[in-house]
C-alpha cells in the first residue's frame, strides 16, 4: 500500500505540515501503519484529496463546466498588445496561460493576487510520480 511522508502529503494537497499532522490526529487522515508517525496512508490521503476537491466545488456553485481548477497566486502578468501573458504559482505547479489583455484587464490581475486556472482539455497527459 502506499504512503507518503507528511510534507510529501503536504505538497499533494497545497497545505503545511502541521495541517497533515492535525488532520491525522484528529482522525482525518489515517497514519500509514507500520511506516511511523511521519507517513500516511496513500489510499487516505486520495480520499480527502477528493473530499476537499468537492468542497472547493461546492462553495463556488457550478458556475463552470471546468472541473481541473487550481488555485494560486499571480507571478506574472505581461500585457503587449491585444495579448497578455499570465503566470500563476501553486504549490509546485506552475501554470502560463495566455489570455487577451482586455481579460487580464478586466480580471485587474497583478502580481500577488490570487487567481484560479482552469483547464478543460480533451487531451491530458499522466505520468507516474
Amino acid at each position: 500500500m502506499p504512503h507518503f511522508r507528511i510534507s510529501e502529503a503536504a505538497a499533494l494537497l497545497s497545505v503545511s505540515d502541521d495541517t497533515i499532522r492535525r488532520w491525522v490526529e484528529s482522525g482525518r487522515l489515517k497514519s500509514a501503519a507500520g511506516q511511523g508517525p511521519q507517513s500516511v496512508d496513500g489510499a487516505s490521503l486520495a480520499g480527502l484529496a477528493v473530499e476537499l476537491a468537492k468542497e472547493f466545488r461546492d462553495e463556488r456553485g457550478a458556475s463552470v463546466s471546468a472541473r481541473n481548477r487550481i488555485v494560486g497566486i499571480v507571478t506574472r502578468v505581461d500585457i503587449e498588445g491585444l495579448a497578455a501573458v499570465v503566470e500563476i504559482q501553486s504549490g509546485q505547479n506552475h501554470i502560463v496561460s495566455m489570455i487577451t489583455a482586455d481579460a487580464a484587464r478586466a480580471l485587474a490581475l497583478e502580481v500577488g493576487s490570487k487567481a484560479i486556472a482552469s483547464v478543460k482539455s480533451s487531451d491530458v497527459v499522466i505520468e507516474k510520480g
